[in-house]
């Protein structure tokens, strides 16, 4: 079925952005916070009776990891609050909702990627933020599509590619060599996403760059691709301790069907660096 009305919360991140581009043939209406502030029921409910949107995409959420231990309310507000709200709205409207979650969700002691069906065990605030929405949107509206990311970055925003580049003048930059994950560019999921609204196969998925790697070949990746001749140095987590505790392995893939495989992280790669160069 097309969904030719489409209302994007959390418009001005990187995800938000990827997916106004997919969707620019379509009757799209973008809002930011300042627009639309998720954790207000009352103004979720306004919006969406006024909209009328045949499916929600909620790309809005709290997504610093470290903040997130020491501003726990604001974290569940954003990430579980606000998820359940639009689920509530979407269901008395029969609106699909999509969501997306992390693979923070996880606690990383596997030593094979995760699918959808693992056990969950979040070791931070902001993993049992985001858990607690994805439950508010399974138990409030049927007509859900969670998905799961990870490692997520685009040309825009804050996020770990762009920061890494920014450091690229230093003699020597030390990386993190024993956490491993899924790098996502954000252009890639918002396509597959818009494949998945399609199908209106609703239920949870796991939706990452294919393959798995650690920040540090990430790095090195990121690197050659651009042409930086900075040596990067592998370290272990120990060495660089941050608030929030993340799964060492949190590899995603995939056994819910339809299957809609992302690139390999390595395209995701490339492409960024042909746009960083721009």
């Amino acid at each position: 079925m097309r969904h030719n009305r489409i209302l994007i919360t959390g418009a001005h991140g990187q995800l938000g952005q990827a997916l106004q581009c997919q969707y620019a043939d379509y009757d799209v209406t973008a809002l930011y916070r300042e627009d639309l502030d998720i954790t207000q029921f009352e103004d979720v409910k306004k919006a969406l009776d006024q909209l009328r949107p045949h499916v929600v995409i909620n790309a809005a959420g709290f997504t610093q990891v470290d903040a997130a231990e020491t501003k726990q309310e604001a974290a569940y507000r954003s990430n579980a609050l606000g998820p359940r709200n639009l689920a509530v709205v979407t269901y008395e409207l029969g609106i699909a909702l999509v969501h997306f979650s992390t693979d923070y969700v996880f606690d990383g002691r596997q030593t094979r990627p995760y699918h959808e069906f693992d056990r969950t065990n979040p070791l931070s605030v902001y993993g049992q933020s985001k858990l607690a929405g994805e439950e508010a949107v399974r138990v409030a509206n049927p007509r859900h599509l969670i998905v799961r990311t990870a490692w997520l970055y685009h040309t825009i925003g804050k996020n770990f590619p762009n920061t890494i580049c920014r450091m690229a003048g230093k003699e020597v930059v030390r990386v993190v060599n024993d956490q491993f994950g899924s790098p996502t560019f954000a252009p890639h999921l918002a396509r597959a996403v818009f494949q998945l609204v399609e199908t209106d196969a609703y239920g949870t998925y796991h939706m990452a760059g294919s393959g798995g790697t650690s920040w540090y070949e990430f790095t090195q990746a990121l690197y050659q691709a651009l042409g930086i001749q900075t040596t990067v140095v592998p370290i272990p987590t120990v060495q660089y301790p941050l608030p929030a505790s993340r799964p060492a392995y949190a590899v995603l893939n995939s056994l819910q069907h339809p299957l809609i495989p992302l690139p390999p992280w390595e395209e995701g790669v490339r492409e960024f660096a042909t746009q960083w160069k721009r």
